[in-house]
């Protein structure tokens, strides 16, 4: 079994000063996800990197969840490009 590392929501909420409604809402909205552990809201680990984009897209440049959740999908599309284009351009190699 592998082991998960979590950050409780509430303590995430404290230390970047972000409403857990905020938080709620970017999980209602299907953009995070939380699991509860031993009744509590955490945050997989992998989730944080992500989680922090979305806070300075909505706090700092005033981004609404609609606005997140395009952007969100935008910016996987574009990685998906580039890995696709790495791996193209690894093939090609080999045919040089």
């Amino acid at each position: 079994m592998q082991h998960e590392e979590f950050m409780a929501a509430e303590e995430f909420c404290t230390y970047y000063q972000v409403e857990y409604d905020f938080i709620h809402s970017l999980h209602e909205y299907g953009l995070i996800e939380l699991r509860t552990v031993n009744e509590k809201k955490m945050i997989p680990a992998e989730e944080l990197p992500l989680l922090e984009k979305m806070i300075h897209l909505h706090y700092d440049l005033e981004i609404n969840l609609a606005g997140i959740d395009a952007i969100n999908h935008l910016l996987e599309r574009v990685d998906s490009f580039q890995r696709e284009i790495t791996a193209l351009r690894n093939q090609l190699r080999r045919y040089e």
